[in-house]
């Protein structure tokens, strides 16, 4: 454990920064699901409106800072991709 009040203060921030991660990880991989089990079943209008509300997680969550752009833009073409085979 720490001593010092500063490093103390650093394990406390970085435990609510993961937490808020985790969080908007968990929600992302969520919605990734459901375009996914979309696509399994080949239902394209549940798959495009998944999509839709993906697209916005995932977006957010490059924005705050929890994923890189380039993996940002990964998953939503793969998952874009998905979707318009149906088509």
């Amino acid at each position: 454990m720490a001593n010092i009040k500063s490093a103390k203060k650093r394990i406390l921030v970085n435990e609510s920064k993961a937490a808020r991660n985790k969080a908007i990880k968990s929600r992302v991989k969520t919605s990734v699901k459901k375009v996914e089990a979309a696509v399994a079943q080949s239902d394209a209008e549940t798959a495009k409106t998944a999509l839709k509300s993906a697209i916005k997680e995932i977006s957010a969550a490059g924005s705050k800072g929890v994923y890189h752009k380039n993996t940002v833009a990964r998953k939503i073409s793969r998952l874009s991709k998905a979707v318009n085979g149906l088509a």
